[in-house]
């Protein structure tokens, strides 16, 4: 393998990681602002990587799409799946399985 085939690879890699970096830290501050208006708790302060693929921006570029999952509790005794979708950086949706309904939160009603 060249020396050039190798830069790239290794380019591609770490533009792949800080990508990754950037959009997770996204998904974590926006689902602790989610959980915190809808009055539930944000666990473990974390989020994990479920989905990840590609698909097209509005303007029609190509951008990475991932769906981020974590937990949240109402008074602390049960755990409730919530969702992040986002497109590249930008936040999709929220979604809260909340047990009194699912709760949808899209980028304009996010906090």
């Amino acid at each position: 393998m060249s020396a050039f085939v190798l830069t790239i690879l290794i380019g591609l890699g770490a533009w792949f990681w800080a990508n990754n970096l950037r959009a997770r830290e996204m998904a974590i501050a926006v689902s602790a602002e989610a959980c915190k208006s809808s009055g539930v708790q944000f666990l473990d302060q974390t989020v994990s990587i479920n989905r990840l693929g590609i698909g097209r921006e509005p303007s029609g570029t190509m951008s990475l799409q991932r769906v981020y999952g974590f937990e949240f509790t109402l008074e602390g005794d049960q755990r409730y799946d919530g969702k992040v979708a986002m497109q590249g950086v930008r936040v999709k949706a929220v979604h809260l399985d909340h047990p009194e309904g699912p709760i949808v939160m899209e980028p304009g009603q996010l906090p």
